[in-house]
């Protein structure tokens, strides 16, 4: 075996990152142009995340640029997680409130029934926004996220454009 043949040591470092399997792509694509490679194909994390295995030359330039854009990567991501689970979040506490407000109606009405004597027209006057808001519940959850959607997708297209020019800087250093 010659000089030419010979195989040259190259010290890593490694990382291991949990992310949603909806968006591996988007992390793998955005850990390559800080350095990361794929060390292995992801494995399954639980649930409907996923496991990776990354690594990148231990001595590479420019490694403190590299890593603080990394970090704001990270962050973006996770805003961009958190903005999209606050649509689900809100829908589902307003749904929960209106059905709430419905049940405590519904045990007005029951009150009223069962009292000695009973008082049924008190009964059917609570009884009726009762059922409104245990019906009302489903309709109220898709408007809400039907609106928090709309409140939040500017908010993820700003996290994306940013990620886009960090993803962009870490690039130029790596190839500059």
């Amino acid at each position: 075996m010659n000089q030419a043949e010979k195989k040259t040591f190259v010290a890593n470092d490694y990382k291991e990152a949990v992310v949603e399997r909806a968006r591996l792509s988007q992390y793998l694509d955005g850990y390559e142009c800080f350095g990361w490679q794929a060390e292995r194909e992801p494995e399954n994390a639980g649930g409907d995340m996923v496991r990776l295995a990354l690594k990148r030359n231990r001595h590479i330039l420019n490694k403190v640029e590299l890593t603080r854009l990394e970090r704001q990567f990270e962050a973006c991501m996770d805003v961009i997680q958190a903005l999209r689970a606050s649509i689900h979040g809100r829908a589902t506490m307003a749904a929960l409130m209106v059905a709430l407000l419905g049940t405590a109606f519904m045990a007005g009405a029951t009150f009223a029934v069962t009292a000695a004597p009973p008082i049924v027209w008190l009964c059917v006057v609570l009884a009726v926004p009762g059922f409104t808001g245990w019906g009302g519940a489903y309709f109220v959850y898709r408007r809400v996220a039907k609106l928090r959607a709309q409140r939040v997708e500017p908010l993820i297209e700003n996290k994306r454009d940013e990620i886009e020019e960090v993803c962009k800087k870490g690039l130029a250093l790596m190839h500059g």
